[in-house]
């Protein structure tokens, strides 16, 4: 009997050809844009495609290649704001993916699909907050522990919730 797969999985393996004859090893980039960059800038402009450099015929499977260039196309008011945080967009790519895959941004004025925002989380109830505080205990990392105190009230939260309910 097959498992049933997540819906993100099959929209890959639908849209990955579009996305590789742009460029795009997966559709990270493309889907996490707003991620990457953050909402306001998300709003404003997107990625377009990756311009790979060819590499040479003598080079070996162990050598790095350069890094591509990043084509995004942005709102023509918006061009010089992006282009002074074009090294800022670089770097957080780059870190996204672990590895200099992006070496600039190239940018290509024109409109800009709107995003859908994704609706905020409801407020967290302050008494499944302090439980999950509690049961969290000591975790150096504070952004760590900050997401595993709210991901336990969630879930506090929605128990109370049921009983409620």
């Amino acid at each position: 009997m097959r498992r049933p797969r997540p819906l993100a999985e099959l929209i890959e393996d639908c849209i990955a050809p579009a996305l590789a004859a742009q460029g795009f090893a997966a559709s990270d980039i493309v889907v996490g844009w707003p991620e990457i960059v953050g909402e306001r800038l998300a709003a404003r402009c997107e990625p377009v495609k990756m311009e790979w450099p060819r590499r040479p015929r003598h080079a070996g499977p162990e050598e790095q290649g350069d890094p591509a260039v990043l084509v995004v196309r942005c709102e023509g008011a918006f061009a010089l704001e992006l282009q002074h945080l074009a090294p800022v967009i670089v770097e957080r790519v780059n870190a996204r993916y672990g590895w200099r895959c992006v070496g600039r941004l190239v940018l290509k004025q024109g409109p800009v699909r709107r995003v859908l925002r994704v609706p905020r989380i409801a407020e967290l109830d302050p008494a499944a907050l302090e439980e999950a505080r509690g049961r969290v205990g000591q975790v150096e990392d504070d952004g760590l522990r900050d997401a595993l105190t709210r991901l336990g009230a969630g879930i506090i939260g929605s128990r109370i919730q049921a009983k409620d309910g």
